[in-house]
């Protein structure tokens, strides 16, 4: 009989496949001997933490729809029709093969390399006394007061355990059967405490460092918790629980409010995974997983400490620089002729800043001045994610007790809501008028406008737009584009956009932003839809995009489309890609790469040749908040904002965009398969980041970026006809 035909590959790569690759990238990194050592257990710890973020919103919004009866509900073409409990399965298997790579990154590479540099991770077995003396001490003092253990029987039911905290789980047995038979055991139960550090350091000759982990101690007291038992066997274990946020925004007395309930009500969501020692006797193991209703699936064994992201606290504890980046600290911005303040500065020129190769420390002081300038009567602001101590948020307390300040506090910034709610009350009893936003949609654009009477006496608006969040200890390692405007039609329309987050009110036009959920998705549909009438005119199209994330199917079937026509296109995309480059007759002239390394590469650049040469006056480019995502486009307040001085559309193009073209070190080039492949490197090793460091201290120029790889003019290609699925 003739084979069953398969069905045809999606055009789209499936969102969940793709997030994996991206976390595999961040592996690697760890796994690469060319980063410095305790480099590479942060991005270890890094890939944890990628992953429980992963399983609480992702995998659980799938067991989400299981549970609710939707296992057969039609799918995203992305996911091939698949029914939720075969993705589920897909997925579970992958996640369990990367587990065991973290760990075999850990034991097989990063331990042995550690023990070279004189850094051991101790059993309470390995402790010689002096070690022992001063762990115990410490367990004595520190720990113990703080420990609640629990034994489960009838009157004590299994304690509810907290999403993603660190437990012991305690095989034991009665000394004294009473009752029971003396095969009997019951299970004990300890949580570690989330105050105290998960390494404990302990005393080593010098230059040598030594840890015992934290519940390694616990566990080696556990006989002093549990007397009158004997203590058979234990094993650290970890739930993570679903931490989708379900609000019922139309009953509740407020945005606020709402969130505060949801987030209590997070730390008790359904188990959507367990973790355990590998090493847990099977009795313990099983017992948890029929405690927390998982199936075996949901199951994952460690081969080392449950919660690989409290590595970090090693990175933080061993102080020595050779095994980590060299230091480095952004260029300063220094005024030009003798400005008098950043405001005469702003009022000669636009600034633009490409962090962290550029001070954040601009941006800050941007903030401040404006907050102490007798001149400025007004500051409105959005903050999505901030830091306890910023400056910034520090400046806008003091400026409200004689300024009008208006902050938007985007309150379901995702595991930022309980902290935002904080700053939230913090600046509202300061007298700061707070609001949260257009209900049901998120505030994540990057804006801040400063009404200010200059010394001439006219009323002008200064602006700050940008593509990272207001938070500057993030700004040291997030690469992001910061623009400082004076230009009255960008200000009117940050204006505009306030009122359009306070009041709601609808501008009639927002230009020369584009702004969403109103006119971004189809100002960027508009634009790659010039490029293809371009490339089918004969004309040069090139489109370059560099982003977080691509999903948004109405932008890859443009992008598509403008491909087939001839559109050259380079896109930069550093995590989630759902666009299959390279297809033929489909996206032959799309290619995809994705840079990680030293910097959590942020920002969002769009830049379309308009009909003429690469380096062409024409050309468009466009910063902002919002990848190609339908939450950016469609569910979110975002701004992209032009770039219109000659000089920055410059640099953009030719020292920013060019640099990660060209990277061949950092960067992965994606295939239509949805696999990511090391750029060739060839006789020149060229890594973006790096280069962008150097030219910021001083020791690069442009003409160091390879020059075959600098994207040249190019002219349209041959339209490719379309398939018709015949043969």
């Amino acid at each position: 009989m003739p084979k069953a035909r398969q069905p045809a590959p999606s055009r789209y790569l499936s969102r969940d496949d793709s997030w994996l690759a991206f976390n595999q990238r961040v592996l690697e990194e760890a796994q690469d001997h060319s980063n410095p050592l305790l480099e590479r257990v942060k991005f270890l710890a890094i890939t944890a933490s990628n992953l429980d973020e992963f399983v609480e919103i992702r995998l659980a919004g799938l067991l989400q729809r299981i549970e609710d009866g939707q296992g057969h509900a039609p799918t995203h073409e992305e996911d091939q029709g698949l029914p939720p409990e075969i993705r589920f399965e897909r997925l579970s298997a992958s996640m369990q093969s990367f587990v065991a790579a973290q760990y075999a990154c850990w034991n097989d590479l990063l331990i042995p390399a550690l023990a070279d540099k004189k850094i051991q991770v101790l059993e309470w077995e390995e402790l010689d006394k002096a070690a022992r003396h001063h762990a115990l001490h410490f367990y004595q003092t520190e720990v113990d007061p703080l420990l609640t253990p629990v034994t489960i029987d009838p009157s004590h039911p299994f304690p509810r355990v907290l999403n993603k905290a660190l437990c012991l789980a305690l095989l034991l047995r009665r000394k004294r059967a009473g009752r029971l038979r003396p095969s009997d055991t019951e299970l004990g139960v300890v949580t570690v405490p989330r105050s105290l550090p998960r390494l404990i350091t302990l005393p080593a000759p010098a230059g040598e460092h030594r840890f015992i982990f934290l519940h390694h101690l616990i566990q080696a007291q556990a006989a002093t918790m549990f007397r009158g038992y004997t203590v058979l066997s234990g094993a650290a274990f970890r739930v993570t629980r679903n931490s989708n946020l379900y609000l019922q925004e139309e009953e509740s007395r407020s945005v606020l409010e709402s969130v505060r309930t949801e987030l209590h009500n997070r730390r008790k969501g359904d188990a959507v995974r367990l973790e355990i020692e590998a090493s847990a006797d099977p009795d313990i193991s099983e017992r948890l997983r029929i405690n927390f209703e998982l199936d075996p699936a949901q199951v994952y064994p460690t081969d080392g400490p449950v919660n690989l992201s409290r590595l970090m606290n090693l990175y933080t504890a061993v102080p020595d620089p050779a095994l980590k980046y060299a230091p480095f600290d952004g260029a300063k911005h220094k005024h030009s002729n003798n400005a008098a303040s950043i405001f005469e500065e702003i009022r000669r020129h636009d600034i633009l800043l490409h962090h962290p190769f550029d001070s954040y420390d601009t941006v800050v002081n941007f903030i401040e001045d404006a907050a102490t300038d007798p001149g400025v009567v007004s500051i409105k602001q959005t903050l999505y994610r901030t830091s306890a101590d910023s400056s910034i948020f520090q400046e806008l307390v003091e400026a409200a007790q004689v300024k009008d300040v208006t902050v938007v506090v985007e309150l379901m910034a995702r595991f930022d809501e309980a902290s935002n709610i904080r700053w939230a009350r913090m600046l509202e009893d300061a007298g700061v008028q707070v609001f949260h936003g257009i209900l049901g949609l998120k505030t994540h654009c990057k804006l801040a406008l400063i009404v200010r009477r200059d010394e001439d006496g006219e009323l002008r608006r200064y602006a700050h737009l940008g593509t990272g969040n207001y938070n500057p200890i993030t700004a040291r390692f997030y690469t992001d584009v910061s623009l400082l405007t004076a230009d009255t039609a960008i200000t009117t329309a940050v204006h505009h956009v306030f009122n359009y987050l306070t009041a709601h009110a609808d501008a009639q036009d927002f230009r020369p932003l584009l702004v969403s959920p109103l006119t971004l998705a189809d100002g960027f549909l508009d634009l790659i839809a010039r490029e293809t009438g371009h490339a089918r005119a004969g004309r040069p199209a090139h489109i370059i995009a560099k982003m977080n994330s691509l999903l948004d199917h109405k932008i890859i079937d443009a992008l598509y489309l403008a491909s087939q026509a001839g559109v050259s296109i380079d896109l930069i995309i550093r995590g989630i890609c759902g666009l299959r480059p390279g297809v033929p007759g489909m996206s032959e002239t799309i290619r995809v790469r994705s840079v990680v390394g030293r910097f959590l590469e942020h920002s969002r650049i769009f830049y379309f040749s308009n009909g003429g040469p690469f380096n062409g006056e024409q050309a468009e480019i466009y910063c902002g908040s919002a990848d190609w995502m339908p939450r950016n486009l469609y569910e979110r307040c975002e701004t992209a904002f032009p770039i219109i001085d000659p000089a920055h559309r410059a640099r953009l193009r030719d020292e920013i965009l060019a640099a990660y073209l060209a990277d061949n070190v950092k960067a992965r080039l994606l295939d239509g398969d949805g696999n990511y492949h090391r750029a060739a490197k060839g006789s020149t090793h060229f890594n973006a980041q790096d280069f962008l460091i150097h030219l910021a201290e001083g020791h690069a120029t442009l003409a160091d970026i390879p020059a075959t790889s600098t994207p040249t003019p190019r002219t349209a290609h041959k339209p490719v006809a379309k398939r018709s699925g015949k043969k």
